[in-house]
């Protein structure tokens, strides 16, 4: 995997909208947030655009994008939001630029769909980290800290206690994932990852428990899981029920999925749509045990 330039001082740094329409007052913060490090923000030309729910046409999203992609000068693409709309501009795209002058592309939940096609399509590490709108206040706080810190070089490890139903056992391999419900929209594509011999992250919120256990079961069925190293779950937040109750959490249908096989597993890892999201760098090669502690370090 290719590492992008980490950040220092004086950088350019670009804010878009690749899907869901957000305000300036929602990004306001994180301008003044990224301006404590000394970094120059850049505002899409469409940011604010709005299209019904998405941030303006998908031709102007992704000319925003596509823009920052070209341009020598941005060493960092942070995407605004999530919601959806990414994986409606991923093949407009055009990444020899940045093939040429890798840069940082940070986000999550939706963001998977970039996760995931830069990786496979490029080689390119990515940062799965928070987002502007998740930036409401100037203070310091442990997810932005280690989004910082991921973006600047720093050395990251984790760790955290071991969650119920988690499986023992240690692993290294490269970090794959992202948002479950996008991966499962990215079969079969050219976006599709290859998970075989990784560590894979997933997280959800919003979504029918049966509907969780369905996408298990198409990436069991799919061989997803087959030559995992380990799994890590990260936030299964707000999930629905139906009239008749499925029966199980999102965690117990995970579980369930995984019973087979022998790789360490941890669920509630802090990272996703919960209230600490902390950063990962997608793409890199992580030492990862479940024991008494969850211990996670990136190389």
């Amino acid at each position: 995997m290719i590492t992008p330039p980490y950040l220092k001082k004086g950088d350019k740094i670009a804010i878009v909208s690749p899907a869901r329409s957000i305000t300036f007052e929602e990004v306001h913060p994180a301008i003044r947030f990224f301006q404590r490090y000394d970094l120059e923000v850049v505002l899409g030309s469409y940011i604010f655009s709005k299209n019904q729910q998405f941030a303006g046409t998908d031709e102007q999203r992704s000319r925003d994008f596509q823009n920052m992609l070209d341009d020598e000068s941005i060493r960092a693409i942070v995407c605004s939001r999530g919601g959806y709309g990414t994986l409606r501009i991923i093949d407009k795209l055009d990444f020899s630029m940045f093939c040429k002058h890798p840069k940082w592309i940070v986000g999550y939940s939706d963001v998977t769909v970039l996760h995931a096609h830069i990786h496979r399509q490029f080689g390119v590490e990515t940062l799965h980290a928070a987002m502007p709108v998740n930036i409401k206040n100037d203070f310091l706080e442990e997810s932005l800290q280690t989004m910082v810190n991921a973006l600047f070089g720093k050395q990251i490890t984790y760790s955290c206690s071991t969650p119920e139903l988690s499986r023992e056992g240690r692993a290294e391999g490269v970090l794959v994932g992202g948002n479950l419900s996008i991966l499962y929209s990215l079969t079969g594509s050219v976006s599709d990852p290859d998970t075989n011999g990784k560590i894979l992250f997933l997280e959800d919120v919003d979504e029918y428990l049966y509907h969780i256990d369905r996408m298990m079961m198409s990436l069991k069925r799919a061989g997803k899981l087959d030559k995992l190293k380990g799994l890590i779950i990260g936030g299964m937040s707000k999930m629905n029920d139906n009239v008749i109750p499925f029966g199980k959490t999102a965690n117990e249908i995970i579980a369930d999925a995984v019973k087979e096989y022998k790789f360490p597993v941890c669920y509630h890892f802090p990272a996703g749509h919960e209230d600490t999201n902390l950063a990962l760098i997608m793409g890199r090669k992580i030492s990862f045990s479940v024991g008494q502690s969850v211990e996670l370090s990136f190389y």
